[in-house]
């Protein structure tokens, strides 16, 4: 194994020339840049790509068993250390167990805890993260010391003592997708390893070739702990690993499937109960699920001693196979923490996935949540009634309280509202049920509002621009905030690739939809979103996809 990594250059502050010190049992790969005094632990995986730069803060320690992924950037100032499990100083420390997954910055003085994971494109800084955390995608923590055990959402940023104090605990299901990542890791630095030892990788060319044309779904390996009996025609290679997974830990399999015509209302059947603890006969069992219900959705999940789901995901849609769009995302237990056998996916039978995270991102900012319904005739003077007051902290109670709103109103528009008690204002309000019992279409779009109520009567008009857009704009612009656009196109949707379109300047609301109207034509066939920012705070206050292609 060749591997990129050099002394620390003689600088103003240090002199050391200190060499990263490696455990052979580590994989390193040869694109990744090792610089300094980095102490790598025992069966580590540094991926492609990756910077680990102790040429200013020094030293790093890196804990056996973590995962460094493509991309991700390791540095530190010169100034400040943390105090390592060891209780030394590090400029950075990664406890065991963790994951610091694709794009991440970890910059220090930083600290990342055992069994943590640092989601893509996320930033740690002047930070510490408590063992046992998760963090998922596109946060920032900065300036503070995350408890152990805590869940912090994508996109959020946590700057303030106080913000990181009232985050929400980690749930069975994120620890084991977490665990799931680690054990991965592990099998792909075993990969590695044997690829690069011609003595290991020499039998299995040696079989593939005796194979000729022969297709391999799986090739017997012990040291990667793969078997033949897990071969599929049908199955993804990341199904194969998804059942291979829920019968190691335990789980219970189960099965479901919908048509087209009643996906949406999530009236999901189970297929025949799957109660093998083969893989071979598991994969088998799926496939006859996915042959007698071509055409249709199907779905995978396990069931644990609780009764509750885990790694919901769907396998097949009318169109044929997913073969590789989802890699073990575990989904939230029903609000009542029991089996539901309707259950959508985000924990839910009646709210989208975007509003379960809009509440856990309520929670973790430390904003109270509250519902209010209107009938449709009422709906046009925006003369809201509230539901049952939410006191609760917890998302699966809240989920269940709005779920209770939701029962007591059909056929009326339902929403959920984010408010800050401090200030005394809103920061979110966000449709969540139409009349007839439909979910507003664009179900992703967070809609905000300031203290003053909705009104559907503009005295500024678009024809590009739907009547809840302007209505935001209007508010946004009302409580002083500043307004920009961001947009990205299909392939990087997935990836949340965006890019900024600029800040509008406008003051006035003509001015402002002028601005908007003038960026959708200018990306046609993209999504576009508005954001509203609260520039005191430095803080988004609003994501709202406004286009789409």
């Amino acid at each position: 194994m060749v591997v990129r990594s050099t002394a620390a250059p003689p600088t103003p502050w240090s002199r050391s020339l200190a060499e990263p010190k490696i455990h052979e049992t580590a994989f390193v790969h040869s694109s990744a840049n090792i610089i300094g005094d980095v102490l790598i632990g025992a069966n580590v995986i540094i991926a492609p790509g990756t910077s680990i730069r102790a040429d200013e803060g020094t030293p790093f320690y890196i804990g056996e068993n973590t995962n460094i992924q493509d991309g991700v950037v390791i540095h530190g100032l010169e100034q400040g250390r943390v105090i390592g499990d060891d209780q030394q100083e590090y400029s950075v420390w990664v406890g065991e167990d963790a994951s610091i997954t694709h794009m991440a910055l970890i910059h220090g003085p930083a600290y990342v805890g055992d069994h943590s994971f640092i989601g893509f494109r996320s930033t740690v800084f002047n930070a510490k993260v408590g063992a046992g955390c998760i963090v998922m995608m596109h946060a920032l923590i900065q300036d503070v010391e995350i408890p152990p055990g805590k869940y912090v959402p994508s996109g959020a940023i946590i700057t303030t003592q106080q913000q990181a104090d009232r985050l929400p605990d980690v749930q069975a299901q994120d620890q084991q997708f977490a665990h799931h990542v680690v054990g991965i890791n592990q099998a792909l630095r075993t990969g590695y390893r044997c690829a690069a030892d011609s003595k290991c990788i020499a039998p299995i060319r040696d079989e593939l070739n005796l194979s000729g044309a022969k297709s391999y779904t799986s090739i017997v390996v012990e040291e990667l702990e793969r078997s033949s009996e897990v071969a599929s025609n049908s199955l993804g290679a990341e199904t194969v690993d998804q059942l291979r997974y829920l019968l190691e830990q335990g789980y219970k399999i189960g099965t479901e499937h919908v048509d087209q015509r009643r996906f949406r209302t999530g009236s999901w059947q189970s297929c025949q109960p799957i109660e093998t603890r083969s893989l071979g006969a598991a994969i088998a069992a799926l496939e006859s699920c996915l042959v007698d219900h071509s055409g249709e959705y199907v779905r995978l999940f396990g069931i644990d001693n609780d009764r509750r789901r885990v790694l919901e995901t769907i396998i097949q849609r009318p169109d044929g196979v997913v073969a590789s769009t989802s890699t073990f995302k575990p989904s939230v237990a029903s609000s009542n923490g029991s089996y539901n056998g309707n259950g959508n996916g985000n924990g839910s039978s009646k709210l989208s996935a975007e509003t379960v995270d809009q509440i856990r991102q309520l929670l973790a900012g430390g904003y109270k949540i509250g519902t209010e319904h209107v009938d449709e005739r009422r709906f046009r003077t925006g003369s809201w009634n509230s539901c049952k007051p939410i006191e609760t902290t917890s998302a699966k109670e809240v989920v269940s309280a709005l779920e209770e709103c939701i029962d007591n109103h059909q056929g009326e528009y339902v929403r959920l509202i984010g408010i800050d008690s401090k200030a005394k204002r809103r920061v979110l309000e966000s449709i969540i049920q139409r009349p007839h019992g439909q979910v507003a279409a664009s179900a992703s779009t967070k809609s905000f509002a300031g203290s003053t109520a909705a009104t559907a009567t503009a005295t500024v008009t678009s024809t590009r621009l739907s009547a809840e857009v302007v209505d935001q704009l209007r508010q946004l612009l009302a409580s002083g905030f500043k307004i920009s656009l961001e947009h990205v196109d299909q392939r990087r949707f997935r990836t949340g690739t965006w890019a900024s379109c600029g800040q509008i300047q406008a003051t006035s609301e003509r001015d402002a939809i002028a601005a908007l109207e003038a960026h959708l034509s200018e990306y046609p066939g993209e999504y576009v979103r508005l954001i509203g920012i609260d520039a005191t705070a430095k803080r988004r206050v609003l994501e709202a996809i406004i286009q789409r292609p």
